[in-house]
Order: structure tokens, then C-alpha cells, then sequence
């Protein structure tokens, strides 16, 4: 009679698992399409901050479209080259040899004025970090930044997404005087870097500001035969 009580209990158990193993993967594929849209909306958004300007869930799309003109990808001679830009990851691109990698380029019109968003991809304390980086059309000045993470800690690693810390960005350059690429350094608050611009890093937050440093200079510098490239 156990043995019996026991099978059964067993097919019970079994069954509500494969049950709700498929309730939850209805509900997942049910979800993806909003989830995905969801995604796509915060990714236009970051973009748009770079620009600075402000958005909403609401009114992100229409902003997005107003502003970019144009996307393309390039590859590691600066050359365009087919795809997708907004769908492109550049936590995949960072995995191919620099020869296979692409990038996105999205061009931006604000005011009349020209503009090129970058996409910046790294890594902070607890896991990856991105951004996305405005140029003006002389392919060398800031015009806007906007950062992002997946679990830096509050407070202080996670200040990089914060307004406070990007507004230091517009009017920085990423080339020197005589032509050749430097970046944008992060240093501690109260510190210099000699011969390139900087902006100060999150007090508290020295490894996530460390990898935002790492982060420009590794992103951009995969950019700098795009930038040097006169239209």
C-alpha cells in the first residue's frame, strides 16, 4: 500500500513540475515581445541622454526618431559595413578578433547641428558596464554622455549612471592638439591627468570609475580610424 501511495505521490510531483515548467515558459515567450520593446525603449533613451535629451517611456520612440538620422556600422579601418547598428552587442563584437568586430555609429541631428553617438562597452566591481558617447561634428568634442550598469553598488559604483557625473563630459576632447588620440580620463576627485582631459570619478567608487576609464579609452580607440576619416 505505501509502495503504492508512493508512486503516486511521485507521478504527482512529476507532473506538477512539468506543469508549471510550461506555465512559466508560456508566460516567458508570452512576455518577451513587451520585454524586448521594453529593452529597445531604455536603449533609446540612454541614447538620447547622450544628446541631452530628456525622455520618457512614452515619448522615447518619437524622440529617438526626430533625432537620429542615420546608423550604420564600421569595422576596425573605419570602413562601413553591413548590419545593424541598434541591434548590434557589443558584449558579442568584443568577443571576435578585432578584424571581424563591428561597431555602431548613429548619427544625430540636434538644433540642425551634427552629431555621432558612440556605444561604449566594459566592465565595472560587479559586472558589466556600457555607455554611449556624443560627438560634435568635428568628430573630436563631447556634446553629451550617458552610462549605464548591471550591479554596481548604490551609492557609489552606481553613481556613473547619475546626471551628475555624465554633465562633466560636454566639451571634453578625445584627440590632443596635435592629432592623436588620448581619450577622456576618469581620476580621483581633486587630481589632474597630464596631456589629455579628464573628468573627476565617483568618490567611493574607485574600481567602477577605473573601469569607465578603460572603457572610453578601449571603445573609442576602436572608433579612431572612423573618427580621422574626413567626409
Amino acid at each position: 500500500m505505501n509502495k503504492e501511495k508512493n508512486t503516486y505521490i511521485l507521478i504527482y510531483a512529476s507532473v506538477m513540475v512539468i506543469l508549471v515548467a510550461l506555465i512559466l515558459a508560456y508566460i516567458s515567450q508570452a512576455l518577451r515581445p513587451q520585454q524586448a520593446r521594453n529593452e529597445a525603449i531604455d536603449k533609446k533613451r540612454q541614447m538620447l541622454a547622450s544628446l541631452n535629451i530628456a525622455s520618457t517611456n512614452q515619448n522615447a520612440e518619437t524622440l529617438y526618431t526626430e533625432a537620429i538620422v542615420d546608423s550604420y556600422l564600421v569595422n576596425s579601418k573605419g570602413n562601413k559595413v553591413e548590419g545593424d547598428a541598434f541591434e548590434t552587442d557589443l558584449s558579442g563584437e568584443w568577443q571576435k578578433p578585432l578584424a571581424e568586430r563591428k561597431y555602431p555609429v548613429f548619427e544625430a541631428s540636434v538644433n540642425g547641428q551634427k552629431k555621432y553617438i558612440l556605444s561604449l562597452r566594459g566592465a565595472g566591481l560587479w559586472g558589466p558596464i556600457w555607455g554611449f558617447i556624443s560627438l560634435n561634428d568635428d568628430r573630436n568634442t563631447v556634446f553629451g554622455a550617458s552610462f549605464g550598469h548591471e550591479g554596481e553598488t548604490p551609492g557609489l559604483g552606481a553613481e556613473i549612471e547619475k546626471p551628475a557625473f555624465a554633465h562633466q563630459f560636454p566639451e571634453k576632447r578625445i584627440f590632443n592638439p596635435a592629432g592623436q588620440f588620448t581619450s577622456i580620463a576618469i581620476v580621483k576627485p581633486g587630481k589632474k591627468a597630464e596631456g589629455k582631459d579628464y573628468v573627476d570619478g565617483i568618490s567611493g567608487g574607485t574600481i567602477t570609475s577605473r573601469g569607465v576609464d578603460a572603457m572610453l579609452y578601449a571603445s573609442l580607440e576602436f572608433y579612431v580610424p572612423f573618427l580621422l576619416e574626413k567626409e
